[in-house]
């Protein structure tokens, strides 16, 4: 009586471990995920997605987009830039290089006279940064 009794409590104790090594796993391949894409995105723009994240935030980049990461940024003016890693243009006419990437964010006025899209006088270590998050967006 008493195996009976205890059954049930080792049955979802196991059935406990199996989830949540189940979500480690997954966690875990997320964070692969997440560490490949970094490191991707270093290795084309040779910025760091952290320096580039905070330099988001230092020019308010976030007033006028919606930016995955990026605390506040919920501007509506601009497009949301959610995957635009994987869009095949940038501004609607440049090819999605880090180099367009790089050019359309530091002088949007070069690259289309009149845009909404105004210059804010992007550092070249700063575009490199920011180009680096902006391909760590899938």
């Amino acid at each position: 009586m008493r195996a009976e009794k205890w059954a049930p409590r080792v049955a979802i104790a196991l059935l406990l471990l199996v989830v949540l090594g189940a979500l480690f796993g997954l966690g875990r391949e997320y964070m692969q995920k997440r560490y490949e894409t970094a490191n991707q995105a270093i290795r084309l723009t040779g910025g760091d997605p952290d320096r580039g994240e905070a330099a988001i935030g230092r020019y308010g980049c976030g007033a006028c987009h919606q930016i995955p990461g990026i605390p506040g940024a919920r501007g509506r003016v601009g497009p949301p830039l959610t995957g635009i890693a994987g869009r095949v243009y940038i501004a609607g006419r440049l090819s999605n290089t880090p180099p367009n990437m790089m050019l359309w964010i530091q002088h949007p006025q070069h690259v289309e006279p009149g845009t909404d899209m105004p210059e804010m006088g992007v550092t070249n270590r700063d575009v490199h940064d920011i180009a680096a998050y902006l391909y760590t967006l899938q």
